[in-house]
């Protein structure tokens, strides 16, 4: 049952929060073929209701929401994803993309997202749903809200090994430092992860959903309606580096990863195989890296530049 205080049949406008240039925005030239059509069902995320403190005193709190959105494709259910319903139609597109149900976008006809019965009907350009493709197996992994792994996504996952790609120590120092002015819901309320897609220090879009898996195919979903390659960007998450964001990372074709938070030990395996960079327990102008021979020291703790020896022995 829902709080009173959430009316989900009233969609506000809540665009992703992002700053992106107009490099960004050209990448969606990369496709000549027709986009989905998608409803705007986005949700305001944060309501007030009242509580008591330690001192029993009444005062108002912000809380955010947690909402169950079913998806179903040409009818036939898929999974059930807990969000906070501030974008879910780039959502649900993110997480057929990150399941690798589909390979392009172009392959969808419609999203069309109804709150009054908590429903993304998916509509295939050849009305067949998912062809060939055994959705029943799943692996129940430690995202928050208990994310799933189908069966088909592990069988695909080893096509997307990375090209090794350098990263700069500068531009991690520059993400941490820009990261603190985007996490608009988990400043007012908290309870919620953040998850941000970067490029040379730039924070291009930002996402904040209940579970990171959910802001991370968030994002995904934007970048698959732009076109965007992953092989230049580094992508930012408060949560742990799981093997399930590992996944996520090589699908999305982003060869770094960030996290405030640590790692799991298959989680390092997996980027190894995959040849994702960890950039683990990063806060301020520290971190630790994993699997990062590619990362270049050009800056110190204090910001100072590094002197390398350029001469020959």
């Amino acid at each position: 049952m829902k709080p009173s205080s959430i009316d989900i049949r009233e969609p506000v406008d809540s665009g992703i929060e992002s700053v992106a240039d107009d490099r960004l925005m050209a990448a969606s030239s990369t496709f000549t073929g027709v986009l989905p059509k998608m409803t705007d069902q986005g949700l305001e995320s944060i309501h007030k209701v009242s509580s008591r403190n330690q001192f029993g005193e009444e005062q108002d709190i912000n809380i955010v929401d947690e909402i169950p959105l079913t998806i179903k494709i040409d009818g036939e259910e898929l999974v059930t994803l807990m969000t906070l319903g501030t974008h879910p139609e780039k959502l649900v597109l993110g997480y057929l993309r990150n399941q690798t149900l589909f390979s392009d976008p172009r392959e969808i006809k419609s999203v069309e997202v109804d709150w009054s019965r908590e429903l993304a009907e998916v509509s295939t350009v050849d009305g067949e749903g998912v062809k060939g493709i055994d959705t029943s197996r799943r692996t129940v992994t430690t995202g928050c809200g208990q994310g799933t792994i189908l069966s088909c996504t592990l069988d695909k996952l080893y096509d997307h090994r990375l090209p090794e790609t350098e990263v700069l120590q500068s531009d991690i120092y520059r993400v941490l430092g820009q990261i603190k002015d985007f996490n608009r819901a988990y400043r007012i309320a908290g309870s919620v992860h953040g998850c941000g897609l970067c490029r040379q220090g730039e924070v291009l879009i930002f996402i904040e959903d209940v579970g990171r898996h959910n802001a991370m195919d968030t994002i995904s979903g934007e970048m698959w309606l732009q076109g965007l390659s992953g092989n230049d960007k580094i992508f930012y998450t408060t949560g742990r580096l799981t093997s399930e964001i590992v996944m996520k990372a090589a699908l999305m074709g982003i060869p770094v990863l960030v996290s405030r938070n640590g790692t799991t030990n298959m989680g390092l395996e997996l980027a190894r195989d995959l040849g994702v960079t960890l950039i683990a327990r990063a806060k301020s102008r520290q971190f630790v890296a994993l699997n990062a021979d590619n990362l270049v020291y050009d800056a110190i703790p204090g910001g100072k530049p590094r002197v390398v020896n350029t001469e020959k022995s």
